[in-house]
């Protein structure tokens, strides 16, 4: 397991010593990152907050600050409007400032995607001085292949720069979209060169859709050549849509220990379930992320909350 990351260069003193507490502490000593996804009240609307399987008190926001304070989660990641909002009953949660965001409506039919910065760095700055919170990075989604492409990589580069001078972790989620794209979305190769273009960009982890093969399967193996391609840089994967939670422990050890990412990004797979049985799920995440330990291991913490 990888345990020791070196702070990026061209910073001060002071913010390489802070970058590297941040990086501890989200990592938690282990070199992976298990970071819980509290961004898609803005990128699905409420589309995945209510209705079929959804828990009943996923409704509320406070649903995710709930779990990510009870949970053994590396950093839970939501745009800086609603931590203001519940932070204060939550401080000990360690948070990641999600600076872009846009919502599903207009489909890359239409429009090619494009997601602009919401706050600048220097609101960012007095977020991190005046609320008193853990902050430990910020997050910033680019969507390599769009036509407002250029846009999207200059603010990001910016922004990783600047987080970096602060002492902050830097993810970007990258996803290749748009009609230059087309339904190469999650080619493997396609998915590699996401990867390497967040490497160039500085970033420490780059958060990608994991890849499938000709057939629409995901195959573990597919991962290597992007975990290549960053360096580096950390690849993490996507949770997706809420799974039983045995298929995805067995998928992320895959990704793991054949795929060679470092960790995972998990969000409705998550907060979907009720709060007792997403902390449990959360612990088993935990156990065989940051712990390390085997799929059966991680699986005998999920039946506690019943």
């Amino acid at each position: 397991m990888p345990q020791f990351k070196h702070p990026p260069l061209g910073i001060p003193t002071d913010s390489a010593k802070r970058w590297t507490e941040n990086y501890q502490l989200t990592t938690q000593g282990s070199g992976r990152l298990f970071l819980m996804a509290g961004d898609q009240k803005v990128e699905h609307l409420n589309d995945d907050f209510v209705g079929g399987q959804v828990a009943a008190d996923d409704a509320d926001p406070e649903h995710l600050f709930r779990i990510a304070s009870a949970a053994p989660v590396g950093c839970f990641a939501a745009q800086m409007g609603l931590i203001s909002h519940y932070g204060m009953d939550y401080p000990e949660v360690p948070y990641l400032l999600k600076l872009n965001s846009k919502t599903h409506l207009v489909k890359t039919a239409q429009r090619d995607p494009a997601s602009l910065q919401w706050q600048s760095m220097a609101q960012v700055r007095d977020f991190v001085r005046h609320s008193g919170l853990k902050i430990v990075g910020v997050g910033y989604t680019i969507y390599p292949g769009s036509l407002y492409e250029p846009e999207m990589l200059s603010e990001a580069a910016r922004i990783i720069q600047d987080a970096h001078a602060m002492g902050l972790l830097a993810v970007i989620w990258a996803y290749p979209r748009g009609q230059a794209v087309g339904d190469k979305e999650q080619d493997p190769h396609m998915i590699a060169g996401a990867s390497g273009l967040v490497a160039c960009l500085g970033a420490d982890f780059a958060k990608v859709n994991p890849p499938l093969d000709a057939q629409g399967n995901m195959d573990a193996r597919l991962l290597g050549e992007a975990v290549a391609a960053a360096g580096r840089t950390q690849v993490i994967c996507a949770g997706g849509s809420e799974t039983d939670s045995e298929s995805f422990l067995q998928r992320l050890h895959a990704q793991i220990h054949i795929g060679g990412t470092q960790g995972c990004a998990t969000g409705r797979n998550v907060h979907q379930r009720s709060q007792p049985d997403a902390v449990h799920f959360c612990q088993a995440i935990h156990a065989l992320v940051v712990k390390n330990q085997s799929v059966e291991e991680a699986a005998k913490l999920l039946g506690e909350a019943s």
